[in-house]
């Protein structure tokens, strides 16, 4: 078996770890695939630490299963999200002494080096640091400056930051749950890998991950990242609504929203009719599959008012050839498409995480919108992996994940980030 990635995605409604391996053509095989309820985590934020643990434990014990043996995991990518996600703009700069030497990536990588010791508000922690472009002696717009000359270096940089506390959480239930973090990804980051092109990121475009306790947006222009936020509303206020509306019970919403759910109330028929079981020899319940549509629209007319409101902020509205590209699980809502357009009059695909998986992948199911975010931790994990390591360090560390001998993890820690919140407190 060939060097493996696996991607942890704690989400709000589920825990998903995925396991992947590059093929010989650079497409991402994915070999195991394990689930769980996810019951300790409330908004993408962890709530419980034991029952998430828990849930940690089942899905991967359930990908670990799947191989017969051969697979042991040990080390993951792990998602972050949550309402404490905000970003930045920030203009860096780096004096260079010497103007016979080309720039080289060591003056960009000390430029990103500084930017992680920027100042926060108490209790934030830099992310992510993702340059956008960058300025050599006053001379604007070059994507890539390694190889030129010149002695004043400055970028442009989206700085990604959350909560220390959140982030401290999450690495704490993945220790508890035997494993250890080799990086932690931002949600939307990981679900655009997974399911946009790098056409559609030149072009412009804004993905919407739509989960079950947020709704993560990255918008994209020109092949650079250029805004990014977390709205705390996802499929789980829908099924609430449900439950409110037609006064059942949870599990019965969430059923009923899965099974006969439409964004829009119009493209339901008036005279269907549903029929949910009463409680303890109680009469049945029927519910129109109109209203049941109506009460859904409402709430996810609101979501994509919120989405909408973070595009015309981005300053990007205009600029957006690619349209809007819908994932995660609450993708899988009919006529969600039709709904995203109307609102926003842009063009609007569903996000299906199979632009960069192999043929072959024998996982079932997986290319389901809801996985968009598990893969692209795993797309990422390996473009983390071979841009801090030549090729055959890679082999030796990965390898060590799938022994069944080995203890203890397959990567040594790539980067020395000022990234505090990765260790436990004293």
């Amino acid at each position: 078996m060939s060097e493996i990635v696996v991607g942890l995605d704690i989400g709000t409604t589920k825990i998903a770890c995925i396991v992947g391996r590059k093929s010989e053509h650079g497409k991402i095989e994915i070999l195991s695939m394990g689930k769980s309820e996810s019951v300790g985590v409330t908004r993408g934020v962890v709530s419980n630490i034991e029952k998430t643990v828990q849930s940690i434990k089942a899905a991967v014990e359930e990908a670990e299963s799947r191989v017969d043996g051969e697979l042991q995991v040990r080390v993951v990518n792990v998602g972050i999200a949550g309402q404490h996600i905000n970003s930045l703009q920030h203009r860096g700069m780096l004096m260079r002494n010497n103007l016979d030497n080309e720039i080289s990536q060591q003056d960009i990588d000390t430029l990103i080096e500084d930017m992680y010791k920027l100042v926060m508000q108490p209790g934030e922690e830099i992310i992510h640091v993702l340059p956008q472009e960058y300025i050599v002696d006053a001379e604007q717009g070059i994507k890539d400056p390694i190889g030129m000359a010149g002695v004043r270096l400055e970028a442009n940089f989206h700085i990604i930051t959350g909560q220390i506390a959140a982030a401290k959480n999450i690495k704490k239930c993945v220790d508890k749950g035997g494993l250890e973090v080799d990086e932690m990804i931002l949600e939307p980051l990981a679900s655009s890998e997974a399911v946009l092109s790098d056409e559609e990121k030149e072009a412009g475009v804004v993905l919407v991950d739509i989960g079950g306790g947020t709704t993560d947006i990255a918008i994209f222009q020109d092949g650079i990242i250029r805004h990014t936020a977390v709205i705390p509303f996802g499929g789980n206020i829908i099924s609430e609504d449900i439950k409110e509306g037609c006064t059942i019970m949870k599990r019965q919403a969430e059923l009923l929203k899965v099974k006969f759910g439409s964004a829009l109330a119009s493209e339901c028929q008036e005279n269907e009719i549903v029929c949910i079981p009463g409680l303890r020899g109680r009469e049945p319940k029927e519910i129109s599959v109109r209203n049941l549509a109506s009460i859904i629209q409402a709430r996810m007319e609101e979501i994509i008012e919120h989405v909408y409101y973070e595009i015309k902020n981005s300053g990007f509205e205009k600029k957006l050839i690619g349209g809007i590209v819908v994932t995660g699980g609450g993708a899988q809502l009919k006529h969600i498409t039709q709904l995203f357009e109307y609102i926003t009059g842009m063009d609007t695909r569903i996000g299906y995480p199979n632009e960069h998986l192999a043929p072959t992948t024998v996982v079932d199911n997986i290319t389901s919108p809801m996985y968009a975010t598990g893969i692209g931790l795993v797309i990422k994990g390996f473009k983390e992996a071979y841009y801090n390591m030549n090729e055959s360090q890679v082999s030796d560390n990965l390898a060590k994940n799938h022994s069944t001998k080995t203890k203890g993890s397959f990567f040594e820690k790539i980067l020395t980030k000022s990234r505090t919140w990765f260790e436990e407190e004293d």
